[in-house]
């Protein structure tokens, strides 16, 4: 099983720490392209930064981001699951897991960013700031380089297991599954006989999911085991073909 995480907007960044080695992330067949992006970031934000800001949706009092992705080479690193912060993240809460739980994280877990493709929870990056919606100058879209790259790094790492889906719709655009046994995981949150999406639950929901997998050493092999180890798990699943619908009505 592989779960795939959208990264968080937030990010905590190092106070100290070996600088970026591209060499020692997981998944060196993106290298090439996590140099590009880099080096045209890194670019970017060493110019005007008035025009990095309105480039990278910026605004005036937001210049320190500017100036944290010009040093992005000789910054400090930490593990990308203490980088990556905020609900999901927070739900998550690797530092708390058991230590088979972590174990499992290190093998089933991803995340996708628009800096570096992908990762694992223990590959080592600075703080950065990139939406996933943004283009940049002379290299285009960063969701178009990512989806010419993504796809057979993903489709090897999954092998024969299940894909779980739990990207959020931005970081989709960067690679749809195609040739994998995939779940998709939305999350509803219900009230007063109304179902629709709510970031925050969506986002908390989908970080207990994770830990509750990992803790529980669950690895389904198909959408149905999926939905019959969240049901085990405690959840209300509805299933549609690939896609899972986890319906919660509170935190």
């Amino acid at each position: 099983m592989l779960i795939l995480l959208p990264p968080s907007e937030g990010k905590a960044a190092a106070r100290r720490g070996k600088p970026l080695d591209l060499g020692t992330l997981a998944f060196p067949a993106l290298n090439p392209a996590r140099e590009r992006v880099l080096a045209t970031l890194e670019e970017l934000c060493a110019g005007d930064p008035a025009v990095a800001a309105k480039t990278l949706g910026l605004g005036g009092t937001q210049l320190d981001l500017v100036d944290l992705n010009a040093r992005l080479r000789t910054a400090p690193t930490a593990r990308a699951d203490q980088v990556y912060t905020g609900v999901l993240y927070d739900a998550l809460d690797v530092n708390t897991l058991s230590a088979a739980a972590k174990r499992r994280a290190a093998s089933r877990v991803a995340v996708t960013s628009s800096l570096f493709g992908l990762l694992r929870t223990a590959d080592r990056i600075p703080a950065y700031r990139l939406s996933g919606d943004t283009t940049l100058p002379g290299l285009g879209a960063v969701a178009g380089v990512w989806r010419e790259q993504l796809g057979p790094v993903v489709t090897e790492a999954v092998g024969n297991g299940l894909l779980v889906d739990l990207r959020s719709g931005t970081y989709v655009a960067f690679w749809r599954p195609a040739g994998v046994r995939t779940a998709t995981v939305r999350v509803l949150h219900e009230s007063g006989g109304t179902r629709k999406v709510v970031s925050h639950f969506n986002k908390a929901t989908k970080g207990r999911i994770v830990r509750a997998l990992l803790e529980a050493g669950a690895d389904p092999r198909t959408p149905a085991r999926l939905a019959e180890a969240l049901r085990d798990l405690g959840w209300v699943v509805e299933e549609d073909g690939p896609r899972l619908d986890v319906v919660v009505g509170e935190l």
